[in-house]
């Protein structure tokens, strides 16, 4: 897996991997709007994981995850971490691990 310098960069390359759809982050599972699709810990994988840490601040701290869902759709999730952390249930935080 590659390392890249921009959460920018990333995203681009991980699209032409064909992780097309974004993902939401939802307290119990993973939602794309558009397709009016909802994914639970059990639905889908974590294929890759790109953390990011801001140069100035800890709020720009983030972190992108390249999902698979069990169906073949695929996408990308962008969620901070550490302490600005979204609320998630447990079985989604170690989904996310």
């Amino acid at each position: 897996m590659k390392n890249y310098d921009t959460l920018s960069e990333t995203m681009a390359h991980l699209k032409k991997k064909g992780y097309t759809v974004d993902f939401n982050l939802k307290t119990e599972h993973l939602e794309c709007n558009a397709l009016k699709l909802k994914l639970h810990p059990e639905d889908f994988d974590v294929d890759e994981i790109h953390r990011f840490e801001g140069m100035s601040s800890t709020d720009d701290n983030s972190v992108l995850y390249a999902i698979s869902s069990k169906k073949g759709i695929k996408g990308l999730l962008v969620d901070a971490y550490g302490v600005y952390a979204e609320n998630i249930s447990e079985a989604m935080r170690k989904k996310l691990r």
